[in-house]
């Protein structure tokens, strides 16, 4: 029998071991875990979780292990309480208050850590740095005999080029100074962003957008801008410090901050540090394709595959170097059983580049061929046509990007001040999904150009020879030599199949649901508790205030007259527009006032008997099914608007309530030009809608609220299941965001917009 036939098997070595995980439900954590209770059964786990809500840890551990990949494991010990209570312990607890750990542990695996390549910079180094600290502090409590393996990047070398050698990473930085200043940099942009200047621009400009809901949702507005912004600053300030440090990220620096953290425990414990490049799905275990979440590669292959991107920062011999995790978790089960001595720590590098180089071309290349013979669909229109990547370089993609930014802001200012239209809202569509492109490339640029240009060659002599002296059937059990990955079969028969199933899986479902916005009935269930509430003017009826107005002024006028009242009328427009942005009550008292000295009667007389026919012949019939539906499924139905109550009457039989706008009459019971009390616009809206919904015992988290102009945000943020029809270009994107249903309910095709819709019938009763 020869010598590598004679070697242990790491099953036999780690045998009665009992080995900690961190972040275990994360994905090297869970595929570490899977791993161990398969294929090293000698092996106790121990798992530190956190609770999250009212779930504790231990619940978070058994819902892990009801996975289909422990199955087998999960049946082989007769249930998963089984499991849990011979196999895989509980440590309640995270890295932000480690508990007290187990004192018969033989080894730990820290896997847990903020991963995300732009991190706020205080949440980065308490999560990688501090936790890190603080749990070796309490594996310090267990003994000097305890293997602390520590789960890094290779990309801690940082903005270096070239090969990189599996060791510590030279640099200087004082730790304790980083500490400091980036766990302090919460509160300080904190208070910069309460300072009366930067407060004053984002209330500006918060008001500017959100006027004509009201001044409170400007308010929600403004403080949502500046919560956002102290986390962008913080993202900002995290990435230059980095950056100035020789670092590609935050991450990557905090991550190297974590490995001197580790170095230090090193000098009085076993210590063994793994470096994987790009995590990927695996290549055979648990079975080909097995990925959780989203990683590094996944985003930019789907975006490909959608004709998102178009271009990508990156030269094409530059090597992205991607590993399996299968092959990640093979060699830290290797690491495990092959402790160094104290004072001795090991670097190990589980990385593709160094003896298997794979390009961005060759990764294009490959992407490319899999989605030429599988492609999207592109909504029913056939094929996504594929992005030809030229590779013209970093600068290049960025002069692009610069100048489509520039002309996407000057198309935004035109088309936020166009008159609201279906050609509007289209343009409006079409520029919201270039907006998205450009975000997305922006994105991938700002996250992925540093990773586009590492020019680095990640040695692995030491994750070769850890490998070469396994025995031989362990090299089969735990395949991690990178030099064996066949691309061609990794990319385009397993890697890009695994990303692109889930996604065609939302596709086919979502090509089976009903169109956004024409659920039918049997979407509303019976309830006398919900109210669906509507606005008139925009969403029901295909009018407006002015249109209504002339409708009751011209009805008798001689034809000369007619027209210089329509010449009048038109010339106010292009003023009341700009007025309606800023303020819809004055705007509506301003046309109301026109009324002074009619007789209200009058304009009764002429809603019921004259204009009743047209204004129902404006009525959208998608509209009004919807309103019967309600009233069907036992809703209470109300018609919220800022018309005149005589336009209404011609409605009444459709709704249980009307809220309209209240003429004035003096004691002749002819107008006066004023109003009862304020319109309903905006925030009043939503207020009178509470209120109604208190007097009425109506619950509006069941309820619905439909309405086209983004003044009446408020009204449909109070309500469970909010629709928006035929949007304002503001409304269509809050929408969009928040993923509200859009409707279009067409006019009526036949509807006339006649503005003498009342015709000559009536005798002249006043002059307006």
């Amino acid at each position: 029998m020869n010598a590598a036939a004679q070697r242990p098997l790491l099953a036999d070595r780690l045998d009665g071991s009992t080995v900690l995980v961190t972040g275990a439900t994360g994905f090297v954590g869970e595929a570490l875990l899977h791993r161990l209770l398969t294929q090293v059964p000698g092996v106790t786990v121990a798992t530190l979780v956190r609770a999250r809500g009212s779930t504790s840890g231990a619940a978070r551990m058994g819902a892990l292990l009801g996975k289909a990949i422990f199955a087998d494991v999960v049946k082989a010990a007769g249930g998963i309480e089984a499991l849990l209570a011979t196999r895989v312990r509980v440590v309640e607890g995270d890295l932000s208050d480690v508990p007290e750990l187990p004192r018969d542990l033989d080894a730990v695996v820290h896997c847990a850590g903020e991963v995300s390549f732009d991190p706020p910079v205080d949440e980065a180094l308490r999560t990688n740095v501090v936790g890190t600290r603080d749990l070796l502090a309490r594996v310090a409590e267990v003994g000097p005999h305890v293997h602390y393996v520590h789960i890094s990047t290779a990309y801690v070398a940082g903005r270096r080029r070239g090969a990189i050698p599996e060791g510590p990473v030279e640099h200087a930085v004082d730790l304790e100074a980083e500490l400091t200043w980036g766990l302090a940099q919460g509160k300080a942009i904190d208070d910069r962003s309460r300072t009366a200047d930067a407060l004053a621009a984002m209330r500006v400009r918060a008001e500017r957008d959100h006027s004509r809901a009201g001044l409170l949702t400007a308010a929600t507005a403004t403080e949502e801008r500046r919560r956002a912004w102290v986390k962008e600053e913080l993202v900002r300030t995290g990435t230059e410090r980095a950056r100035s440090l020789g670092w590609t990220d935050c991450y990557t620096f905090t991550k190297a901050l974590a490995e001197r953290v580790a170095e230090g425990f090193a000098q009085h414990a076993p210590v063994s540090v793994v470096r994987p490049s790009i995590i990927e799905s695996a290549l055979s275990v648990p079975y080909p394709g097995w990925i959780e979440g989203f990683k590094m590669a996944e985003p930019l292959i789907l975006a490909y595959g959608r004709g998102e991107l178009t271009q990508f920062p990156a030269a094409a011999d530059t090597p992205v170097d991607i590993v399996p995790i299968d092959h990640v978790i093979a060699a830290i089960v290797a690491v495990l059983g092959e402790p160094p001595q104290p004072g001795d720590p090991r670097w190990y590098h589980v990385s593709s580049g160094g003896r298997n180089t794979l390009t961005f071309r060759g990764l294009y290349e490959r992407v490319r061929t899999y989605f030429l013979a599988y492609p999207f669909d592109r909504d029913g229109q056939g094929p996504v046509a594929l992005p030809d990547w030229r590779f013209p370089g970093p600068a290049s993609v960025q002069r692009r990007l610069d100048v489509s930014e520039r002309a996407l802001a000057v198309a935004d200012f035109l088309v936020t001040r166009l008159p609201r239209a279906n050609r509007a809202r289209q343009v409006a569509g079409s520029l919201e999904r270039q907006r998205d492109q450009l975000a997305l490339l922006r994105r991938y640029i700002d996250l992925y150009a540093e990773y586009a240009k590492a020019e680095l060659t990640f040695t692995d002599a030491s994750t070769l020879a850890l490998y070469q002296r396994l025995a031989p059937a362990d090299q089969e059990a735990f395949a991690f030599d990178t030099a064996s990955i066949d691309w061609d079969h990794y990319v385009v028969d397993v890697h890009c199949p695994a990303v692109t199933s889930p996604i065609r899986r939302l596709d086919e479902i979502r090509r089976t649901r009903t169109p956004s916005g024409t659920v039918g009935p049997r979407s509303l269930r019976q309830d006398e508790s919900a109210v669906a509430v509507f606005d008139l003017s925009g969403t029901l009826l295909s009018a407006n205030v002015v249109e209504s107005y002339l409708w009751m002024r011209l009805h008798d006028l001689s034809p000369r007259r007619r027209l210089t009242e329509i010449a009048r009328t038109l010339a106010k427009v292009p003023a009341q527009l700009v007025a309606e942005r800023h303020d819809r009550s004055a705007f509506l008292r301003a046309v109301y006032r026109q009324y002074a000295g009619t007789r209200l009667a009058d304009l009764d007389a002429l809603a019921d008997d004259v204009l009743a026919p047209h204004v129902r012949s404006l009525l959208s019939p998608e509209a009004v099914r919807r309103v019967e539906e309600h009233r069907e499924a036992g809703h209470h139905t109300v018609l919220v608007t800022g018309s005149i109550r005589p336009l209404t009457r011609p409605l009444a039989a459709l709704f249980d309530h009307i809220e309209a706008v209240e003429l004035s009459v003096d004691e002749h019971g002819v107008c006066n030009g004023y109003l009862t009390a304020p319109p309903l616009v905006g925030e009043s809206r939503a207020a009178w809608l509470h209120q109604y919904a208190g007097e009425h015992d109506l619950d509006l988290s069941r309820s619905y609220a439909y309405a086209d102009s983004h003044s009446d945000l408020p009204m449909l943020a109070a309500v469970g299941h909010p629709v928006v029809v035929r949007p304002d270009v503001f409304l269509l994107r809050h929408a969009r965001r928040q993923s509200w249903p859009v409707a279009d309910w067409p006019a009526p095709p036949k509807s006339s917009r006649s503005l003498n819709a009342a015709g000559t019938t009536l005798g002249r009763s006043r002059t307006l």
